[in-house]
């Protein structure tokens, strides 16, 4: 019954989460750290350190990871699948002829409204177990200054506050378990991420179907710093030898309006590339080779973390990079949510209505309904 709990959990999130990889974070903290009491407010935050450090699909790895959590693999197998088949869904529709779809233009602007709120709810909770005193909090704020000036810096930025969490005066408690997996599971998985690469590799010369395949799964194992930076990683093996660069866009264009991961773009690749197959399964095969890099990844760090995590010099430096993520999200509050979801006094006044409502407890996917209704009419 936990499966089908996580499905049904992450089929919510992938109907309603809004605003990228860094708002996904502030949803999955809502609605399964908060809410639902899944995991403890610091084993979430290293989680979400240690997707940041992975190349890959940076919430679709915490949303996995916490999947395994709850429920083992076939858990990470259901939350990858709620998460990801709504935005899949729509962006195969797209793909095989529903280009013509327009929403009204404030619906999205709408939603991102309530992304930025979502973060500022998630932040200041986070803020509270995770910086609750003076060098915590300065090192929460070092980080957001640095990330403000350079937001591509995620991964030295985390490094920084490691560093820093080394000469933290107070002993760290004992971290929460993150041993979901064993380390020979994660050698294999390991083993089997470099098989595959390889594997692809030697195949794609021989038929283009093969080397479609390996562009996404190399992108997939390169993408560090969220799911945007995949744009010119796929861009170059796939424009022009798969698609004009035309559909390329119009299809990333897509990839904003829905809810759920970015990488569901590949949906939308696998439909309009010409691979001979069915267009189902052509959109199922470059789903599962952008996404099955990270994956494998993720599942081959998680238990040697945990390891490390034992070390008692380790421990500090984790205090500090869970501060780091603090901010993390003090940063991305301010870009890429505030700039690109307030533009006047009406989306401020919005996102104050929604922050308001979202204190007052009630649930994101209403709000959801909420934002889109009151974007497409007034924004």
């Amino acid at each position: 019954m936990r499966v089908l709990e996580v499905f049904l959990a992450f089929l919510g999130l992938g109907l309603t989460s809004f605003g990228g990889p860094l708002a996904h974070l502030g949803y999955f903290h809502q609605a399964l750290v908060r809410r639902r009491g899944w995991l403890s407010e610091v084993a979430y935050a290293q989680l979400v350190a240690l997707a940041q450090a992975l190349p890959g699909p940076t919430s679709s790895q915490v949303g996995m990871a916490l999947g395994l959590f709850r429920a083992g693999p076939l858990g990470a197998l259901a939350a990858w699948l709620g998460f990801t088949l709504p935005s899949a869904l729509l962006l195969y529709l797209v793909g095989v002829g529903l280009e013509a779809f327009s929403p009204p233009p404030g619906l999205s602007q709408g939603l991102k409204v309530l992304a930025l709120a979502v973060v500022a709810q998630a932040l200041g909770q986070m803020a509270q177990g995770l910086a609750p005193d003076r060098p915590r909090l300065a090192i929460a704020f070092l980080t957001a200054v640095l990330l403000t000036l350079w937001p591509q810096g995620q991964l030295p930025a985390l490094l920084m506050a490691g560093v820093l969490g080394l000469f933290l005066p107070l002993a760290p408690p004992p971290p929460p378990s993150l041993q979901a997996l064993s380390s020979r599971a994660g050698a294999l998985a390991f083993l089997v991420f470099l098989g595959l690469g390889l594997l692809l590799r030697a195949l794609a010369p021989l038929d283009p179907l093969w080397a479609f395949l390996e562009a996404l799964y190399t992108s997939g194992a390169l993408v560090f710093g969220g799911g945007h930076v995949v744009l010119p990683l796929l861009k170059e093996p796939l424009v022009p030898e798969f698609l004009d660069a035309g559909t390329f866009l119009a299809g990333y264009g897509a990839a904003q309006a829905v809810p759920g991961p970015l990488f569901s773009l590949a949906a939308f690749l696998g439909a309009k590339a010409h691979l001979g197959l069915p267009s189902p399964l052509a959109a199922l095969l470059a789903l599962l080779a952008l996404f099955l890099p990270g994956a494998l990844l993720l599942f081959a760090a998680l238990p040697f973390w945990a390891h490390l995590g034992q070390i008692p010099a380790l421990r500090r430096a984790l205090m500090g990079v869970n501060a780091g993520v603090v901010g993390l999200l003090l940063a991305a509050l301010y870009d890429p949510l505030f700039l690109e979801a307030v533009r006047g006094k009406g989306d401020f006044a919005l996102a104050l209505g929604l922050f308001g409502l979202l204190r007052l407890g009630l649930p994101p996917w209403a709000l959801a309904l909420l934002g889109a209704t009151l974007g497409a009419l007034f924004l």
